[in-house]
Parts: structure tokens; sequence; C-alpha cells
């Protein structure tokens, strides 16, 4: 199936607004790599599981970390077990210290790019890594290619993979690293929006019920705390009162399960303290 073939118009469980819906598109044609970036719960990583999944492609992820290179992202030479084996022999692994292959472990990167079918590339949270294992990855992705050095063998992707890059702005992004991409900031939903969102995964819910739930989550969001709930707590609040039976969220200095909403310590504390103030 040729890249041109593959669309993404959204699923029964993600709601794709038609902004969205143009830059992911133009983004697989062009085979470029697509950075989301927008505050948490806004739905940045579901959106490449949803890709794989309306597409029927599998899926290679990256939770990226402030340890990671570049270039384990596309392979990891494990000299350490090659020695051992070397050492005391590889037992009934099937290893031999003769193959070098046997000792080369194909990161995410890697696994997409050898593989027999297009595939998915997540990589998650890119702001965590530092400027250079960024700029390790710029002609990586661009060319679809990188160079396993211990044997000096390049690697080219079959398929080149649709690659869907999340970022919450916590480090810079390096401009070479932008140039590179395709950009979208997705803003918060607003208050219709996440009604369509709720009625995704609740398609049962009453207007009143939802009504009322909408209400009191963003007024919670406009009350400054450190993690403001966003989409999924809102989600499992919903389910929590569905699940109890309660006929509605609450309000005041009385919302049930506030602790599906506010997960820091410090929001609880804040919240209960407005509660006794009753200011809320």
């Amino acid at each position: 199936m040729t890249i041109s073939t593959f669309r993404f118009e959204g699923t029964d469980r993600y709601y794709l607004n038609p902004e969205l819906r143009e830059i992911v598109n133009i983004a697989i044609a062009m085979e470029k790599p697509l950075l989301l970036t927008g505050e948490a719960g806004t739905g940045k990583t579901r959106l490449a599981f949803e890709i794989s999944r309306a597409l029927n492609l599998k899926m290679e992820e990256a939770r990226c970390k402030s340890t990671f290179k570049g270039e384990e992202l596309c392979y990891v030479y494990d000299t350490v077990l090659r020695l051992n084996d070397s050492r005391f022999g590889p037992g009934n692994t099937g290893r031999n210290v003769d193959n070098i292959w046997d000792y080369i472990r194909f990161g995410p990167i890697g696994r997409a790019f050898i593989a027999e079918e297009r595939r998915v590339l997540l990589l998650d949270e890119i702001d965590k890594t530092d400027s250079d294992t960024q700029d390790n990855l710029l002609d990586v992705l661009e060319e679809g290619s990188f160079i396993i050095r211990e044997i000096n063998h390049k690697i080219e992707a079959k398929f080149k993979p649709i690659i869907i890059i999340t970022s919450n702005a916590k480090r810079e992004l390096s401009d070479p690293f932008l140039r590179r991409c395709f950009c979208h900031y997705i803003p918060f939903p607003s208050p219709e929006e996440m009604a369509i969102i709720v009625r995704l995964h609740y398609p049962d819910i009453p207007n009143p019920l939802l009504d009322a739930c909408l209400t009191v989550f963003y007024r919670l969001r406009e009350q400054d705390f450190e993690k403001p709930p966003a989409t999924a707590e809102l989600l499992d609040w919903i389910g929590a009162l569905k699940k109890s039976n309660l006929k509605g969220p609450g309000g005041g200095k009385d919302i049930p399960f506030i602790g599906t909403l506010l997960k820091r310590t410090e929001d609880l504390l804040k919240f209960k303290g407005m509660r006794r103030k009753e200011r809320f």
C-alpha cells in the first residue's frame, strides 16, 4: 500500500478537528515527522495510537528520557553480552560470538526501518532529551537511514514510518530539528469540543449530567491548580460517577471522587482549603 492511500479521519475514540486532520494527513502524504505540542491531556500521544489502530499499522514507541541518546533509539550493540559469551560460552542461546548481528538490538526507530511493512513511529516527549540527541536524529528521520558504526553498515527504511513526535515544551527544541518537522499546537478543547469527546466514550450520558460535569470541570481548571484536570481526568471522573450511579457531579464544596480530578497533594490541599472557606 502506498503512502498516498493512508488517510486518517479520526476514530470512534478520538475527536479530530478539521485543522488537526489537515496537518496529520499532509504529514503522512509528504512523509514528514509531525511534532505535536500542547498541554498534557490534549491527546498528543493518543493520536499516534489511534492512527495505528485506524490504519491497521503496527506501532513502535519510544518514551523519551533525559538519558536517551539518538543512537540507542536506532540500535544498541551489546558488547558486554558478547564479551561474556566469549569467556563463558553462549550456552544454548543460539548466539555466535563470531556473528556481531547476534549482539545488535534494534531500538524503536531501527525496528520501524527494518519492518517489512509501514509502521507508526511515536517519539513521545522528545523535549526530555537534550539538544545533542535531537540533532543526532535530524538526518536519521529525514533520510530514513542510519549507520551501524561497529560494522559500517547502513540501515535504510524499507518503508518510511508515519512519525508522530510529542512535546510538552519542558525544554526548547533546536531550530534545525523544528525545520524538519511539520508542527501543530493542540489547544485545550473548548466545552463544545469536550462534549463531543465525552460522548465518544460515554454515548449514553444524559445531557443534564454532561452539562453539569463540564461546568464543574472547567471551573476547577480556572482555579490555578498546579496540575489542572485534563481530558483523561474528566473521563475517569465521569466513569466513577456512572459506576456509583450518582445522578449528578456535586458542586460547590461537595465534589465526589475529587481525587480522580486533582492528583497533586498541593492541589488537593488547596481544594480542601477552598472548600472550608466555601469559595469554590
